[in-house]
C-alpha cells in the first residue's frame, strides 16, 4: 500500500516517494516547510500516454502530480529513460468537462420516472407509462405521483389532453404528470385535474391549453398543478442527486452549472458537497420559491474550501419555450400569426428584480429563448451594470460581473451587437439547435432564423459556456460536441429533413473550440477560471481518460463515445467495465 492506503498497483497512479531521485528534488523545494514536506511525501504521480493540457505553452505533457489537498501541484513531460516514463498507463487524458447549464435534482428525478423522449404517438407514451407501473406497483396514488419527461405534441399530432391517457384503463384513476420535453409544459391526467378547482382563469406569464381538452398547463401556468403535487422528501432528494452525479461521472462530467436551484435544495446541497457522495462539482443559480422574485434572506452566498460548491448566481426567466410557442418574440410566429409567446415578466419588472440581485452582489442569469425576451435580458442587465458600476463602462462592471444569458437562442441582430459590446455571456446548448431545427423555420420563418436564430461561432468573442440543459437534453457532453462541430442531430447523425449536411454550418465550431466551451467555457462563466477546465499548476486535479485522442477520433464516433475514467480531485469517481 502506499501512504495515502492505496494499491500499488491501480492504474495511472506511482507514488512520487517511490522515486528517490524525484524525492530528493522535491525535499529541496519544500525545505523549512514542514506541511509542504507532508504534501510532497503524500502527492501522487499519474503518467498516460498523452496529456491535453488547454496551456497555451504546453499543450500537451505526459504526466502530472496531484497533491492530498486534490490540485495539480506540478504538470510536466517525463524524462525518456525516467521511471515514470517507464511506467505510463494507457490512455489520453483531457482536463475534466463541464456542462454550463442542466438541473440535477431534475436528471435524478428522470432516472426515477418516465422517459418519453423519442416517443412517436399516444401508444407508446402509454405503453411507457404501463411499463414504469409495472416496475413501480405503488405508484401513481394521491401521494405518489408517477412522473415522466420528454413528449413532443409535434410527435404526437396535437396537443395532448387528459383523455389521450384515459384511452388505457390500465392508467384511470392514477395521478400521472409528465412534463413536456422543454419542460416548460406539464401533461396531467384526470385524477389530477380533479383536485384542481372547476373554473381555471388564466394566469399571466401562462397557457392553460383548452383545445383540444383540458390536460396541459405551460410556463407559469404550471404553477397551478406543481403547487398540488406532493413534493419529494430530502431522503428521495439525496438519491436523485447521487444518481445523477453518476449518471454524469459516466459521461467525464465533473462539474455542472445548476440552472435554477430553490433555497431548500440549496440547503441539502450544502449538507452534500464535499462528502463520498458528493461526485460533481456544482456551481449553483439560486431560484426563488416563487419565481423572479428577489429572496436574498432565505440563501447565502457559499463557496465550498475545495471548490465542489459554489453559490454566488441567480436565475430569472424572461420567457418561456420556442417548442410550446412560449418564446417571446418581437414579431409573430410563422404559424402562428396572431402570437408572439409570452413574457413570464414584464421588462420593467425584469429589470427592477436583475438590478436588486446585483446590488446583493450576485452573478444575474437570466432564461431568454426569444428576441424580445433576449432584448429585455440585454436591457435589464445593462441598467444592472450602469447602477453597480457608476464610474465604469458597461464592459468593465461586466468582464467582473459575468451576467449571462441562459439559452440565447434567438437575438435580433442589433441586440447581438449589443452583447459583444458589452460582453455579456451566451450560455449555449448545442444540442437544442440539432433538435429544433426540424420546427425552428416554421416557427421564425427562414429569413429570421437564418440572421437570428441559434447562433455559436459569431459569438465566440464573447466567451460561451455551452451545455446540454439536461435532462431536457442528453447530459452527454460529446453528444454536444458533435453537434457544434457538425449542427447535425446526435441521435440520427443527419441535419433538417433527414439531410447529411448540417443546419446552419456557418455556425458551427471547431473540435478545440467545442472542446474548451465544455471545460474553460463553463470555469470562466462560473468565476473558475485557471481553476477548473485545465489541466495547470493549482488547478483542482479533475480530468477524463479516453481510448484514444479526440483529435484523431472520427466525428461520427463523438455520437456513441465512452470515456474510460473520470477523477475528480485526485479521486477516481468512474471506471468502465
Amino acid at each position: 500500500m502506499t501512504p495515502s492506503g492505496t494499491p500499488r498497483s491501480e492504474a495511472g497512479r506511482i507514488p512520487l516517494w517511490l522515486y528517490a531521485s524525484a524525492a530528493i528534488v522535491g525535499i529541496a523545494g519544500f525545505i523549512g516547510s514542514r506541511s509542504g514536506a507532508v504534501d510532497y511525501f503524500m502527492s501522487e504521480s499519474h503518467c498516460y500516454q498523452s496529456v491535453r493540457t488547454h496551456s497555451a505553452t504546453e499543450p500537451y505533457v505526459d504526466c502530472f502530480t496531484v497533491s492530498p489537498s486534490g490540485v495539480f501541484s506540478k504538470v510536466f513531460k517525463s524524462e525518456p529513460d525516467s521511471s515514470l516514463a517507464k511506467a505510463v498507463q494507457p490512455g489520453y487524458v483531457i482536463p475534466g468537462l463541464w456542462d454550463g447549464h442542466g438541473h440535477l435534482v431534475q436528471l435524478g428525478e428522470l432516472l426515477n420516472s418516465v422517459d418519453l423522449f423519442g416517443s412517436s404517438s399516444f401508444d407508446q407514451v402509454r405503453s411507457r407509462v404501463k411499463d414504469y407501473i409495472a416496475e413501480n406497483p405503488t405508484s401513481g396514488t394521491k401521494q405518489e405521483w408517477i412522473r415522466g419527461v420528454g413528449w413532443d405534441q409535434m410527435a404526437l399530432g396535437h396537443m395532448p389532453t387528459a383523455a389521450d391517457l384515459l384511452e388505457d384503463s390500465a392508467l384511470k384513476d392514477l395521478y400521472i404528470m409528465l412534463d413536456r420535453v422543454d419542460v416548460h409544459c406539464i401533461w396531467v391526467s384526470r385524477a389530477v385535474l380533479d383536485l384542481l378547482p372547476e373554473s381555471l382563469p388564466d394566469v399571466p406569464g401562462g397557457e392553460i391549453i383548452r383545445e383540444p381538452g383540458m390536460g396541459v398547463f405551460c410556463d407559469n401556468a404550471m404553477d397551478v398543478v406543481t403547487n398540488i403535487y406532493p413534493k419529494p422528501d430530502t431522503k428521495k432528494k439525496q438519491r436523485y442527486v447521487k444518481g445523477a452525479m453518476t449518471k454524469l461521472n459516466e459521461f467525464g462530467l465533473v462539474g455542472m452549472h445548476d440552472a435554477g436551484v430553490n433555497p431548500g435544495d440549496l440547503k441539502l446541497y450544502r449538507d452534500l458537497a464535499g462528502t463520498e457522495d458528493w461526485t460533481v462539482r456544482v456551481y449553483a443559480m439560486i431560484e426563488c420559491g416563487e419565481r423572479n422574485t428577489f429572496c436574498p434572506e432565505k440563501v447565502d452566498k457559499f463557496v465550498h474550501a475545495d471548490g465542489y460548491l459554489s453559490i454566488r448566481s441567480v436565475k430569472l426567466f424572461a420567457d418561456g419555450a420556442l417548442g410550446s410557442w412560449g418564446s417571446a418574440m418581437l414579431e409573430p410566429y410563422s404559424d402562428r400569426p396572431d402570437d408572439i409567446g409570452s413574457l413570464l415578466i414584464n421588462s420593467t419588472e425584469l429589470t427592477k428584480v436583475a438590478s436588486a440581485w446585483a446590488k446583493e452582489g450576485f452573478q444575474v442569469n437570466i432564461h431568454a429563448i426569444g428576441d424580445l425576451a433576449n432584448r429585455n435580458a440585454v436591457d435589464a442587465m445593462a441598467a444592472a451594470l450602469e447602477l453597480v458600476c457608476p464610474d465604469q463602462s458597461l464592459s468593465e462592471c461586466q468582464s467582473q460581473r459575468r451576467f449571462r444569458i441562459e439559452h440565447a437562442q434567438i437575438i435580433h441582430p442589433g441586440d447581438q451587437h449589443r452583447m459583444h459590446s458589452i460582453g455579456i455571456i451566451p450560455s449555449i446548448q448545442p444540442t437544442h439547435a440539432t433538435s429544433d431545427m426540424a420546427y425552428a423555420e416554421k416557427r421564425l420563418g427562414k429569413e429570421r432564423a437564418e440572421k437570428e436564430a441559434y447562433r455559436m461561432r459569431s459569438l465566440l468573442d464573447i466567451r460561451p459556456s455551452l451545455g446540454s440543459d439536461f435532462p431536457v437534453e442528453p447530459s452527454d457532453p460529446f453528444q454536444g460536441i458533435y453537434a457544434a462541430v457538425t449542427r447535425k442531430n446526435p441521435h440520427t447523425g443527419r441535419g433538417k429533413d433527414d439531410s447529411p449536411d448540417g443546419w446552419q454550418t456557418q455556425e458551427t465550431l471547431s473540435l478545440d473550440q467545442s472542446i474548451r466551451g465544455f471545460s474553460e467555457g463553463p470555469a470562466f462563466a462560473g468565476f473558475m477560471e485557471g481553476k477548473a477546465g485545465v489541466i495547470k499548476e493549482g488547478a483542482f486535479a479533475d480530468w477524463v481518460v479516453l481510448d484514444k485522442p479526440l483529435e484523431e477520433t472520427e466525428i461520427e464516433d463523438f455520437r456513441s463515445l465512452r470515456v474510460k475514467e473520470t477523477w475528480i480531485g485526485g479521486k477516481r469517481v468512474y471506471k468502465r467495465d
